[in-house]
């Protein structure tokens, strides 16, 4: 899985104030925003070059924050070349139409056929799963109630993709990994994390996605960064998260470190964190955060760890 060459978290800038020329993507809050999931692993995954701008769900509308008319929702991308594109399944066609080379979409036309009619369908349907469980990556529950209309919704799932795993014959949905399965990402999660009951073949698929790096990353920018936003809470029991416990790190106050560059940005380290017995160091708060939070999720830290 190649990792982005460029990938950097602006804060509420428009493409014009940006010195790299990279496509700009729009998200909103990494912990609770499902399609911005989609979004970014869109990017992320596929290892193509971006720069992230964070739309803060806790201000004004999401319209007004972009202030890209016509786009009103994210994800939302601005391209190096002045194109926009502001619809989920849109921007993955463009993505794929703008870098063939990266696989978005199975290259197999059965297998293609496939995928895009599951994202299709994952981007209409489930509608009572949606609203009865929205993504929420900083929880997870036990006890939770499942109605007639939700099992209908997971009976589904399970179904479709019963379907395409037998058809690909896996890992994932179109074999290897693709656009429908960054759409069903945030299902995964859904599942996981409200202890949906599904068979043991739709466990494994939703415990792969949990164990993919690029998930995991996601994941660890939503533990660190955004407020708690208490619309997204749920009235039953909390556990741990269960998908794959991260090795643990500590941030710390002050160095040395043994390097002196950060390896995501290649700046100067101000940042510290302890992890396997060795003080490591970063260039801002948020890497510091991240890293602690899944450390091995990082190739670029992994890589300075490991060399």
């Amino acid at each position: 899985m190649p990792a982005p060459k460029i990938c950097r978290w602006t804060t509420g800038l428009p493409r014009s104030s940006l010195k790299n020329m990279t496509d700009l993507l729009h998200i909103g809050d990494y912990a609770y925003s499902s399609w911005s999931l989609r979004g970014w692993l869109l990017f992320d995954r596929f290892g193509l070059d971006h720069e992230v701008n964070l739309v803060d769900f806790t201000k004004n509308s999401v319209a007004e924050q972009l202030n890209l008319p016509p786009a009103r929702t994210v994800p939302c991308v601005e391209f190096a070349d002045g194109g926009l594109a502001w619809e989920s399944l849109a921007l993955a066609e463009e993505l794929a139409s703008r870098n063939p080379e990266a696989g978005l979409w199975p290259a197999d036309p059965v297998l293609r056929a496939t995928a895009r009619s599951l994202a299709a369908e994952m981007h209409a349907g489930f509608a009572t799963l949606r609203d009865f469980c929205p993504m929420n990556l900083r929880l997870a529950y036990s006890g939770v109630p499942v109605s007639d209309a939700l099992a209908a919704d997971l009976a589904r799932i399970e179904d479709i993709w019963s379907f395409a795993l037998a058809q690909s014959g896996g890992p994932w949905l179109g074999g290897d990994y693709s656009v429908a399965d960054a759409f069903f990402a945030p299902v995964a999660a859904r599942i996981a994390g409200y202890g949906l009951p599904v068979g043991a073949e739709a466990q494994a698929y939703v415990a792969r996605h949990l164990a993919d790096p690029a998930f995991r990353r996601f994941r660890a920018l939503g533990l660190v960064q955004g407020a708690t936003l208490a619309r997204y809470a749920k009235p039953w029991d909390t556990r741990n998260w269960p998908g794959p416990a991260p090795e643990p790190a500590t941030a710390l106050d002050t160095g040395p470190s043994e390097n002196a560059t950060c390896p995501y940005s290649g700046k100067p380290v101000t940042d510290f964190l302890s992890f396997r017995g060795r003080t490591w160091g970063v260039c801002n708060k948020i890497c510091r955060d991240k890293t602690v939070a899944d450390p091995t999720a990082w190739p670029a830290f992994m890589q300075m760890v490991e060399a």
